[in-house]
């Protein structure tokens, strides 16, 4: 199968993947509506594109967070990514490394910190964090991740309760037998997404400050209220990101809120925005609108389901191809 965009990854790996595992990936809260509205949105953006520009050299390179990356597409935290290729988190951070971009591991790994750190060393890598209402465990974390050289905490605010996603009730979604939350061993029963604390509140950066000299970036911001008080609380950049459309449904698409967001901010934080983007003109569209780079979920985790890092690999290497050419048809 020749893979030209990636919508012929998400092809393959809706083909090849258990369904159980596409389900879970694939899901949405609800009927769905944010999940779909993110890719969406981006489709009703349209370009004003000028002409006769020298577009012979392009440099597509960008820093986050003072660290270069060669272009400004990440990889976004997701959970068990062992579901969609075996070596799981250590593939994708061995092609986030190849292709010098940065990967935001997840809480919900199913490889431990120890081991995707072990996978590909010096490569550029965030710690993506829960609170749990065990803060012992949360607290642990952070400190085994700065150890490890991750260079900054991504703080998931979005997720006081999870979203209800049909199909994953429908299946009775556990993970099987053999995969574990590998960073979460010994904490608490694997799986238990009830143990994330609903009681954190803002006066928790100040907590979380107080545990680590990481930069903080929290994630799951969508209005201008929100990123005000993120500014506020000294935090050092802003996802914007409705969780893929997986926790309350019918918010608005990620793109959309981008705009309310980086003007909320004028520059004095980092703002970055992930759900939806699918081509290199959606990166186009997110950095034209405030973002400084973009993360991609699902379409990592199609990647790897298709040839692990190698697959990962290639989908990166489409949007990069497909943003660089955007940008010089776009002047």
């Amino acid at each position: 199968m020749s893979m030209v965009c990636l919508s012929d990854f998400e092809a393959y790996a809706k083909k090849y993947l258990p369904k159980i595992a596409w389900d879970y990936f694939a899901a949405g809260a609800d009927d769905c509506t944010t999940r779909d509205e993110n890719i969406l949105a981006y489709k009703r953006i349209r370009f004003r594109p000028r002409m006769l520009r020298d577009v012979s050299v392009m440099d597509i390179r960008t820093k986050i967070l003072g660290s270069e990356i060669s272009f400004p597409v990440g990889i976004a935290p997701t959970g068990f990514h062992q579901l969609a290729w075996p070596d799981g988190e250590k593939s994708t951070a061995r092609a986030a490394r190849a292709m010098d971009t940065c990967y935001i591991a997840s809480t919900y790994s199913t490889c431990s910190l120890e081991e995707i750190s072990a996978a590909a060393p010096g490569g550029l890598r965030w710690f993506q964090l829960y609170i749990h209402r065990n803060r012992a465990a949360s607290q642990q974390l952070v400190r085994r991740a700065e150890a490890l050289g991750f260079q900054a905490l991504v703080l998931t605010a979005d997720l006081p309760y999870t979203g209800k996603r049909r199909d994953d009730v429908r299946n009775g979604f556990r993970l099987p037998p053999h995969m574990k939350v590998k960073n979460l061993e010994g904490a608490f029963e694997v799986c238990k997404m009830s143990l994330l604390d609903p009681s954190v509140t803002w006066n928790d950066i100040y907590w979380l400050r107080s545990l680590t000299r990481l930069p903080i970036i929290i994630k799951g911001i969508l209005t201008r209220e929100d990123a005000e008080l993120a500014v506020k609380h000294g935090v050092q950049g802003i996802i914007v990101s409705n969780h893929g459309g997986r926790q309350l449904d019918e918010g608005p698409a990620t793109i959309d809120a981008l705009v309310e967001v980086a003007e909320a901010v004028r520059g004095r934080v980092e703002v970055y925005v992930d759900g939806g983007i699918r081509k290199g003109s959606d990166v186009l569209k997110a950095l034209a609108l405030g973002a400084k780079c973009v993360f991609i979920g699902r379409p990592a985790l199609w990647g790897l389901a298709y040839k692990g890092e190698e697959g990962l690999q290639d989908v990166l290497r489409i949007l990069q191809d497909e943003f660089c050419l955007s940008m010089a048809l776009a002047g």
